[in-house]
């Protein structure tokens, strides 16, 4: 099987890349980036592309599987407009792409309260995410939807003040929905899902995370 990945060089991404170049399953993985992962393996294939043009690498993104990790914070967008356009634009231009040249599988990292109704920026963000693609009818669609990501380099103060806090929370049986998940045990999940999972759409939450 081969694999796309958009996202490679994220805290999630990084990993995933890894897991899919290690696992026999997949016999070529193509990354997409602005800048390259600097890593090197005979299944891996490199694009450093300019995700403001898609269309012009359409010829490139053919495959079985397309994975996609990329986000960023709203800190590091400098603007909810400069997010929307790395967390939902690209994304969905790239998720048609795919399914335009027959990619059947598609595995979307989202988040625990993605909703097109939501009155959250980011959750309303990852909700019409998740129903563009699903427009696009993908053979198999999988979404998983995690709590907070525990990431072993984040530099995030607030992200650590809120980890240790939700750990807390969830070892006295509360907030279970928002146990603080490590990216590496994620990545392992996601690699691993298109096996595991049926044709059709399948929404992954936190709690059936662990049952991979």
């Amino acid at each position: 099987m081969k694999a796309l990945l958009i996202g490679a060089t994220g805290s999630t991404g990084k990993f995933l890349l890894n897991e899919l170049i290690q696992d026999d399953d997949y016999t070529s993985v193509s990354v997409f980036v602005r800048r390259p992962t600097g890593k090197s393996h005979p299944k891996l294939t490199e694009h450093v592309i300019d995700f403001s043009n898609l269309e012009q690498y359409k010829e490139l993104i053919t495959g079985d599987v397309l994975f996609s990790c990329l986000g960023t914070t709203l800190k590091a967008a400098g603007s909810q407009e400069n997010q929307w356009k790395i967390d939902f634009e690209i994304p969905a231009v790239f998720a048609s792409i795919a399914r335009q040249n027959r990619v059947n599988s598609m595995v979307l990292l989202s988040s625990a309260d993605a909703s097109p109704n939501s009155r959250i920026f980011y959750s309303i963000m990852k909700g019409e995410l998740e129903t563009a693609i699903t427009e696009l009818d993908f053979g198999q669609y999988i979404i998983f939807r995690p709590g907070l990501l525990l990431r072993p380099d984040t530099d995030r103060s607030g992200e650590k003040a809120l980890a240790k806090i939700l750990g807390f929370l969830n070892g006295i049986g509360l907030v279970n929905k928002y146990k603080p998940l490590p990216t590496e045990v994620l990545a392992m999940k996601l690699a691993k899902a298109p096996w595991k999972l049926p044709q059709g759409t399948s929404i992954v939450k936190l709690q059936e995370i662990a049952a991979f």
